[in-house]
């Protein structure tokens, strides 16, 4: 005789239950189903990649320039091409490379600054200003060499637009060669200093805590007060980082420089190149290496003072 409906349906139910309870997940079954060739990528592989780059297109390219700059023309070990640093056109050509690099530096940097800190207190109640703004900036802070240089030959160039503008509707005159000094030269470096600025400090004024502020207010300081005795100390080596970070960015370009002023070798770079293409003395090969290895050890310097203020700047925004 059969049993009772309700204990048939509860011996199946437990039956139905104990096999799903030793049933395998799906995802465990997935998981099991996978071949051991499809592993996780380990991470040293990006970070191996990464030092194969920097091995093969900085620290190759570096040591073939410090072995050429040590060679005469016959591939012999010499010491002569250190002459070069001592000339007079190589010194005015390094003091003017870094009286522009510095001037440029410090004005992206004040104006940079400025506009990254009212980008910081905007974007509190509009977003989408500082995403949009940091697209930009991140554009344009790509935006040199010829093109840049050309971009302000046909704006305030002898035929530029603004120049024809400026004389046609108010009768000023621009002098048409002022693209070509220093001060031209300058403008035209900030052009993308400034958006390189504003995007390397913007994170340094992500980590000023708004509680500062609150609490400087509270114990009755002022904006002066707030800016010399809270934000500006935390800010400051990231600032100053910044400024180091922009005159190496400077001192390093050549492009917009080489189409600006065309033949004339008033800087660093346009020097280089300047002995680089001279066929007719091959010794200038060996000094190009030589002033080059001088701009490497200049900018090695720079880049190492950034990092330690860096790393200061940083020991705020982990706490």
């Amino acid at each position: 005789m059969t049993g009772s409906p309700a204990r048939s349906h509860a011996a199946v139910t437990t039956d139905v239950q104990g096999r799903g309870a030793d049933a395998p997940h799906p995802k465990a079954q997935l998981q099991r189903a996978t071949p051991q060739s499809r592993r996780r990528i380990s991470p040293l592989w990006g970070t191996s990649l990464f030092f194969l780059y920097v091995a093969a297109f900085l620290v190759l390219p570096t040591i073939l320039i410090a072995v050429s700059a040590f060679q005469d023309s016959d591939g012999t070990f010499s010491t002569t091409n250190f002459s070069v640093l001592t000339e007079t056109n190589t010194v005015e050509a390094f003091g003017t490379s870094l009286l522009v690099s510095l001037a440029s530096a410090l004005i992206s940097a004040i104006i940079g600054g400025a506009a990254a800190n009212a980008l910081e207190v905007l974007a509190q109640t509009r977003p989408l200003l500082r995403r949009l703004v940091t697209s930009l900036c991140s554009v344009l802070a790509q935006f040199g060499g010829v093109m840049l240089a050309f971009a302000f030959i046909a704006t305030i160039g002898i035929t530029g637009v603004l120049t024809q503008l400026l004389k046609t509707m108010f009768g000023v005159e621009i002098d048409p060669t002022w693209l070509s000094t220093l001060p031209g030269l300058t403008l035209v470096y900030c052009y993308f200093q400034i958006p390189l600025m504003i995007i390397v400090f913007l994170p340094a004024l992500d980590g000023v805590r708004p509680q500062w502020r609150e609490a400087n207010a509270v114990f009755g300081g002022s904006t002066w007060t707030y800016w010399t005795k809270v934000a500006g100390p935390i800010l400051w080596p990231a600032f100053l980082g910044s400024v180091i970070l922009l005159f190496a960015n400077a001192f390093s370009s050549f492009a917009t420089a080489a189409a600006l002023f065309s033949q004339r070798s008033i800087l660093v770079p346009l020097m280089i190149q300047s002995n680089m293409s001279n066929e007719l003395d091959t010794t200038q090969q060996g000094s190009a290496a030589m002033l080059a290895l001088a701009m490497i050890v200049v900018v090695a310097i720079a880049m190492a003072l950034n990092w330690m203020l860096s790393a200061k700047s940083e020991r705020w925004s982990r706490q």
